[in-house]
């Protein structure tokens, strides 16, 4: 059995090496994720052969409270930058006084990846911790989000058997990459977050996320460019260097070149001004760096940065244009996003003609007013955006913009959420097809068969105008709508009159009320038992409840004290919709009853879910973070976090047999 997962494990990190080193996978997406099923399935039935360096372990750890300090065995000093050739010229002539028996000076030049620098330390091989820069002697330990990005092996590699060195320090780049990028923040456009400004930010967000499951979902990578310690190693130049992290299994950007002298240098940087728009990572100019090491060591460094090294930097490219409006648009979820409309100008081989403002702060942060001329450039050569206004260009004729105090679709009243305004009226058309797609979806009131498509045509049509009027829809309304036909039309039509017996907790999910998900819903179904109780709570009552805090509250209480909102409900109700939980049998005895639970680790014959679903249905609470409410810590294989967690606050702590003992006992 150690031998099969043994294999298994030296195959995926095989293809590994393939995929995300050498860019020449050799199998399927769909194979890839069968050897690692494989894997999964012998490792769950033997959880004593789980390693830490297994590729199952990239997502093992829980949440944590605050990151950590370490300090740099080698500190992480800046770069000197440069924007311009004659400096870089001068950096040449400083390294030759400097150097003034050496005749030839080879120089290395790569890419700057526009990222996150960060150091990876090994020890025999294995991946043990991983930390950002900070303020270049110490830096945040990040080593459990970093486990989650792929290109960082868990275990070397070795092609060609290179000798594993007993400790190293690898130091690189963590970046997203563009289409990523993009991805993410139309992600979060949909679930009325604030998008990211540029692939950086994002990259810096994503790696400091406090959660390791959410940053797994987040494709970070990584560019390794150089050694920051290595126990018994001895290397020639950085070429070198390049190379044997290749062959420990971590990727290096392939568009390093050696040059013989600075004119090469300069050629070479010169090349890539243009060039950098057809990647799919941000890249901000090129590392020039002295390629002889022993060199290195003549040269030294000042108290902030090497000698040996430079950055010289591409000019941002931007251009000049007026602002002729101000537009505010409503996202599908409610927010409210000012959007400059400009007078078209060329900007890295687009015209733009809108930039983004992000929020109505930044408007009032650089003074942004309706007949400025400002400077745009791309941030993160993707999105427009205004850097900053030519305040001597303003003339009289400029005004300023006023922050709305109502939506500009359905004239409701507009709530500021943190940075952000938000419109929570239901009939607003702006956002009423996303509330319905989000009303009828699985985890709410799960009606079969009431696709996009059909909300879609409904809404245009103005048949529906919000959720509430699924319910009074009739088999005239959709049997004409395109794609429908009799049999169809009769199918949805029981979909939804089944839906009006959901239990209450669907429903609640279901409005869409700010911060409140399935989970929250259930909560709430669960304390109040009826609508009408819910509906008729205050903050301070909501804020009393176990797992719904003072920003779940408010969003509560602001939903239902609109009128529009109350207008809906109302609707529900006329159309016979459930409006009490459903009461499940339930043994209720007192040392389950009422009781919370947090469960962490692996518990042999049961998953986390199985589990969570016992103590429901006993009547207990579940929560997925230790506080000084909880009652209960069911404490499997590998706790994590937790565990110390309700150790210092004298949690009871059961382990499975004590918690088996424990349901018999009810």
């Amino acid at each position: 059995m150690i031998e099969n997962i043994e294999n298994l494990r030296s195959k995926i990190r095989y293809h590994d090496g393939k995929y995300y080193v050498e860019n020449m996978p050799e199998i399927s997406d769909y194979e890839y994720d069968q050897l690692m099923k494989e894997l999964e399935k012998l490792e769950s039935a033997h959880p004593q052969l789980i390693s830490p360096d297994s590729p199952t372990q990239r997502v093992s750890g829980e949440p944590v409270s605050e990151f950590t300090s370490i300090e740099h065995s080698i500190p992480m000093l800046s770069i000197e930058n440069t924007y311009s050739e004659e400096e870089l010229r001068e950096f040449d002539k400083r390294i030759r006084r400097i150097l003034k028996d050496v005749e030839e000076i080879e120089y290395v030049v790569e890419l700057k990846i526009d990222g996150i620098a960060i150091t990876l330390w090994y020890e025999n091989g294995i991946f043990m911790r991983g930390a950002t820069r900070g303020n270049g002697f110490r830096g945040d330990d990040v080593t459990m989000n970093l486990r989650t990005v792929k290109d960082i092996p868990l275990r070397f590699l070795c092609i060609n058997d290179k000798v594993i060195p007993p400790v190293i320090e690898i130091r690189g780049e963590i970046y997203l990459p563009n289409r990523e990028f993009q991805r993410l923040n139309k992600r979060r456009e949909e679930t009325d977050e604030p998008q990211f400004a540029n692939p950086r930010n994002a990259a810096a967000g994503s790696l400091k996320l406090l959660n390791p499951h959410t940053t797994a979902k987040r494709p970070l990578r990584l560019f390794a460019y150089a050694f920051g310690y290595y126990e018994n190693g001895r290397f020639t130049n950085h070429i070198e260097c390049l190379e044997v992290i290749k062959e420990f299994g971590l990727p290096v950007n392939p568009h390093y070149k050696l040059c013989r002298d600075i004119d090469e240098v300069i050629s070479y940087c010169n090349s890539w001004e243009t060039k950098r728009g057809n990647l799919d990572y941000q890249v901000d100019g090129m590392v020039v760096k002295v390629n002889l090491l022993e060199l290195h060591d003549k040269l030294g460094s000042t108290s902030k940065a090497p000698r040996w090294i430079m950055s010289y930097k591409f000019n941002p490219e931007d251009a000049t244009t007026k602002i002729e409006a101000i537009k505010v648009q409503v996202g599908k979820t409610g927010t409210l996003t000012p959007v400059a409309e400009l007078s078209p100008v060329p900007l890295s081989g687009t015209t733009v003609s809108r930039a983004s403002l992000h929020n109505f702060d930044e408007i009032e942060r650089k003074d942004i007013r309706v007949g400025d001329y400002v400077v745009v450039q791309k941030a993160g050569e993707i999105i427009p955006q205004v850097v900053k206004v030519i305040t001597e260009k303003r003339t009289g004729s400029v005004r300023r913009f006023d922050v709305p105090e109502r939506c500009p679709v359905c004239k409701s009243d507009v709530i500021k959420e943190k940075v952000a305004l938000k419109c929570y009226n239901p009939l607003c058309t702006a956002q009423a097809k996303r509330r319905i797609m989000y009303f009828v979806s699985k985890n709410a009131m799960d009606i079969e068969g009431f696709g996009p498509a059909i909300i879609e045509q409904l809404v245009d049509k103005k048949i529906i105008e919000d959720y509430a009027d699924i319910y009074s829809l009739k088999f005239d309304d959709l049997e004409p709508l395109e794609r429908m036909g009799e049999k169809s039309a009769r199918n949805l039509l029981d979909a939804i009159g089944k839906s009006k017996s959901r239990d209450l907790h669907c429903l609640i999910c279901a409005l869409g009320i700010l911060n409140v998900g399935a989970h929250a819903a259930e909560v709430l179904s669960k304390h109040f038992g009826t609508f009408d109780k819910l509906m008729d709570t205050s903050v301070e009552e909501l804020d009393e409840i176990f797992e719904i805090g003072e920003i779940t509250a408010k969003s509560i209480v602001d939903f239902f004290s609109n009128s529009h909102t109350k207008d809906v409900i109302n609707k529900l109700k006329a159309a016979g919709v459930n409006l009490s939980a459903i009461r499940k049998e339930a043994k209720t005895a007192s040392n389950i009853a009422e009781k919370s639970f947090v469960v962490t680790g692996t518990l042999n014959g049961y998953t986390r879910k199985e589990i969570e679903d016992i103590i429901k249905n006993l009547g207990g609470k579940v929560s997925s973070a230790v506080s000084g409410k909880t009652d209960f810590l069911i404490a499997g294989e590998s706790p994590g976090s937790k565990l110390e967690a309700a150790e210092k606050l004298g949690t009871t702590i059961l382990s499975k047999e004590e918690f088996e003992n424990l349901i018999k006992r009810t």
